[in-house]
């Protein structure tokens, strides 16, 4: 019975909140026709706004509250595996959703900074214009140099996507990995930590990330663009490391990604906004702008703009144990981060009009590189035949406590991505996925929970390639 009250007092919070945005957006709209002075109505109108901010700011920590009372409730419970299911396919699709908007945003306007017309019939007071056409609709864009007489009603902002891409993703993360330290975050085999002192590893390298970062875009290194890079991808290579160091490979390329993406919101958040709302301000006041604000807010969204295509491999990365699977794993997420970020260089030059010879080649040859590294060696020769029963007393023993209908693992309470193993039928039909992620990557059992030998990996391999023949 308290779980039904404390649900339906955070619920009714929740409605009266989302009701509440909806009756300052209405006063906004009075505030707007009505025979107020313009100072009296901007006054007004950034009121609503602050007031604004902090409701959407509330609804987020309401909603976090209920998930994590959810799983507070669930914890240690027959029901805790299909909750947590649920509540992963609901925070991932709003993550990938704002993600696309926020990536969506930055590709495009750093396309229309690049593709701007600067000299044909440009005002003075433009810095250049671009025709484009989409959707059945022709459209005529102006940047200003720096602000145009007077700043229009309705501005707006693009920062929300960019908020709830990484409110969303930090969620993720606890429902995936924080919540379940023991059986995802932490691999004895690579460092023995408790759960908490690993969280609390993960989220703190994101605020060192993010003050190193900040610290070197201050620093004289920021106007020499090839030293800048080549000190970046040093200490992004450290933090891959590091990373792989500590935690499992797979969550490790998931906090990688994490760390970039803490760099790009935080860009967004203490540079990129608060640039912009300097420069309205300025504007509105008739006082003269600081044009640093404006190149320092475009520089933040340049390098975020730099960072999207590696965050996008390690949002994916968890699908391919290829890549975490090998031997130094910090190695491939370095290598590709670096190929890809290449490839996004490429991109970029050419919506300037410029042609470089040797980027996208270097880019492609790195990641083909990278794919070459990580091939698995050539196995040995199987000199007995295997029959099933060696591989069936195998997969009972280390793999069946996951990977069935009812698992019996104290952390994984539904069979992970659907597979079982509770027919022989089944370890045919998936012997290919077995090849792969027992055998050659060595990624399952999950952080080799139940220590399977070396030995027993052969021998799964000798049975496969000799055909998986069921007797």
């Amino acid at each position: 019975m308290f779980h039904f009250v404390v649900y339906g007092i955070l619920l009714v919070i929740l409605i009266m909140l989302i009701w509440m945005t909806y009756h300052f957006r209405s006063l906004s709209n009075e505030n707007d026709n009505g025979k107020a002075t313009e100072t009296e109505s901007e006054n007004y109108k950034n009121g609503l706004l602050s007031s604004h901010n902090f409701i959407y700011a509330a609804i987020v920590l309401v909603i976090v509250t209920i998930l994590v009372f959810t799983y507070l409730i669930v914890k240690g419970t027959p029901v805790e595996g299909h909750v947590m299911e649920w509540l992963n396919i609901v925070v991932r699709v709003m993550h990938i959703t704002f993600g696309i908007a926020w990536i969506g945003a930055s590709f495009y306007f750093v396309f229309l900074e690049n593709a701007l017309n600067r000299t044909e019939n440009v005002r003075d007071e433009l810095a250049g214009n671009l025709w484009a056409i989409h959707g059945g609709g022709f459209y005529y864009l102006e940047k200003y140099k720096t602000a145009p007489k007077s700043i229009p009603k309705h501005l707006h902002w693009f920062k929300y996507e960019a908020y709830f891409t990484w409110i969303s993703g930090f969620s993720l993360l606890f429902i995936v990995y924080y919540f379940n330290a023991k059986g995802f975050l932490i691999d004895t085999n690579v460092f023995d930590m408790s759960p908490f002192a690993a969280i609390t590893t993960g989220i703190g390298s994101f605020v060192v990330a993010w003050l190193l970062y900040d610290i070197l875009c201050k620093t004289s290194l920021i106007k020499k663009g090839i030293l800048f890079t080549i000190v970046g991808v040093i200490i992004a290579t450290a933090f891959a490391w590091f990373y792989c160091y500590v935690f499992s490979a797979r969550a490790a390329y998931i906090h990688f990604g994490a760390m970039l993406g803490s760099i790009m919101v935080a860009n967004v958040f203490f540079v990129i906004i608060p640039s912009q709302k300097a420069m309205v301000k300025a504007a509105k006041e008739g006082k003269p702008l600081n044009p640093q604000l404006g190149k320092h807010a475009g520089l933040r969204s340049l390098h975020n703009n730099y960072l999207t295509l590696p965050v996008l491999f390690v949002m994916v990365s968890n699908h391919f144990p290829t890549t975490f699977g090998f031997e130094y794993p910090w190695i491939i997420l370095a290598a590709i981060s670096l190929g890809s970020a290449g490839i996004k260089h490429w991109l970029n030059l050419r919506e300037q009009g410029k042609y470089s010879v040797w980027v996208m080649p270097v880019s492609v040859l790195i990641l083909l590189a990278t794919a070459y590294v990580s091939a698995p060696p050539k196995p040995g020769e199987c000199k007995t035949n295997i029959n099933f029963a060696e591989v069936n007393a195998i997969v009972q023993k280390r793999c069946i406590t996951c990977h069935s209908s009812m698992p019996t693992d104290d952390v994984i309470k539904v069979p992970p991505n659907g597979v079982t193993y509770d027919t022989p039928d089944n370890l045919v039909k998936l012997k290919d996925k077995i090849m792969q992620q027992v055998v050659i990557t060595k990624t399952m059992p999950q952080n080799n929970k139940t220590n399977m030998t070396l030995e027993e990996r052969e021998i799964i391999r000798c049975w496969i390639e000799q055909g998986a023949v069921l007797k």
